[in-house]
């Protein structure tokens, strides 16, 4: 426990550490890309002395990360990137076994998490991993004068890379940003399996209902949307997609989906589930058409998605009916809604999270991506930019060497076949 004597931090209790680094290990044994690249990182130290602040869920997999940025050299601040997604047993083991300064408690109020986000900033850092992009934002909104100190960003989530868009396009964003949600072996197997497989845990523990036979609305059908959909389907559910994007629309329709405007859904739901990156996709008109003991619920990254605050104003004072679930009673219908997790992650907030195997190629990205901007400084324009095809292949290369999987390789004549024009049929 001497790391507590040496570094701040602010944690629910370290006494917890003990079951927090037991499970940081159990993770590890299903993140063998992550284990692979922090072997690499402490033979060549890519990251020795970078400042390095990283804003994400607390998780055992998150701790993982944490401990290959280390390997590489890099001194890091962690806070929370969400007030209910903290495992506060990994935050009190980072800290007392790991020497990682940790700012982040399960539940913390608003005005915690902001001043979280602004000790990530008096750490100074050179490199920001961001979830939702509020550090990049509070740092562009109050500390001009650290801009200047950062090489790069990388950022997680949609949500934030629609944000970094807006400022790239405000003409803020004075740095690089890596879009790591867009690397295929990130979107492709974090948004759709790790999403899928974790909200529908979400949502059995904190009600403990059947999915089977009940009407389950998904609300945005991208990546996100596509591992829910699919995942409800195969728990028996009725699944009713809706959408603002005809390709989307077009393509669940084709996936086997009922698509249908929310006005529509609303009244035919049990289930609601956001996954849109935008605000108030359930909204007032919504909740007075829903049947009586609907459950609406977030796994987007910010809880906006859901109009809380008109739900509110319709409803008499919410009652706590299990942990994670509350119970909204229209004023007027004396209709109940059920919100789960507060509108926030409910696969975070109810549940653990994905699992750690979609963890592991997600934060070999960030890992990757980190020393990419590093080996890169001042080379690459401030601005949005993907992780190189390159870097994403290696990365599920190296999962499948994990899983001690091999597959075929181009043949010299099928290489010249593919860079010519001259052959045809």
């Amino acid at each position: 426990m001497s790391a507590t004597r040496t570094i701040s931090f602010d944690v629910k209790d370290l006494t917890l550490a003990p079951e927090g680094k037991r499970r940081i290990e159990w993770a590890e044994r299903e993140m063998p890309v992550l284990r692979l690249i922090r072997e690499r990182f402490a033979a060549e130290q890519p990251l020795r002395g970078i400042r390095l602040a990283a804003c994400a869920h607390v998780t055992t997999e998150t701790a993982n990360l944490v401990r290959t940025l280390q390997a590489g050299g890099a001194e890091s601040v962690l806070i929370a990137s969400n007030p209910l997604s903290t495992q506060d047993d990994v935050a009190a083991s980072l800290v007392a076994d790991y020497s990682v300064p940790v700012y982040a408690i399960k539940g913390e109020t608003t005005d915690t998490y902001s001043r979280h986000v602004r000790t990530a900033l008096d750490f100074h850092p050179m490199m920001i991993i961001d979830d939702g992009s509020d550090v990049v934002a509070t740092l562009i909104k109050e500390r001009h004068e650290q801009l200047g100190e950062i090489i790069g960003t990388t950022e997680e989530t949609t949500t934030g890379i629609v944000r970094l868009r807006a400022m790239e396009h405000a003409g803020v964003l004075t740095f690089p940003a890596i879009a790591v949600n867009n690397a295929q072996t990130k979107h492709l197997f974090d948004n759709r399996y790790g999403t899928g497989q974790s909200t529908i845990d979400g949502i059995v523990r904190a009600t403990n209902i059947l999915l089977a036979g009940r009407t389950l609305v998904v609300v945005g059908y991208g990546w996100c949307g596509k591992g829910v959909a699919l995942r409800a389907r195969g728990m028996g559910a009725n699944v009713v997609v809706t959408e603002v994007n005809p390709i989307k629309a077009v393509e669940a329709v084709m996936d086997g989906f009922r698509v249908m405007p929310m006005s529509e859904a609303a009244g035919l739901g049990d289930i609601f589930v956001t996954v849109t990156g935008n605000r108030h996709v359930v909204d007032k008109q919504h909740f007075n058409s829903m049947k009586d003991g609907a459950i609406v619920c977030n796994s987007g990254h910010f809880d906006l998605e859901i109009n809380l605050e008109a739900l509110r104003e319709l409803s008499v004072p919410a009652v706590r009916v299990r942990p994670f679930v509350e119970e909204y009673t229209l004023n007027e219908t004396r209709a109940r809604i059920i919100v789960l997790g507060e509108g926030r992650l409910i696969n975070l907030a109810a549940a653990e999270g994905h699992p750690a195997s979609v963890m592991d190629l997600s934060f070999a990205n960030q890992a990757l991506s980190v020393e990419y901007l590093i080996k890169r400084r001042g080379q690459l324009s401030p601005g949005v930019h993907l992780l190189p095809e390159d870097v994403d292949t290696e990365i599920a290369g190296l999962k499948l060497r994990s899983l001690g999987l091999s597959i075929d390789t181009l043949t010299p004549e099928q290489m010249e076949y593919l860079s010519s024009w001259e052959t045809g049929t």
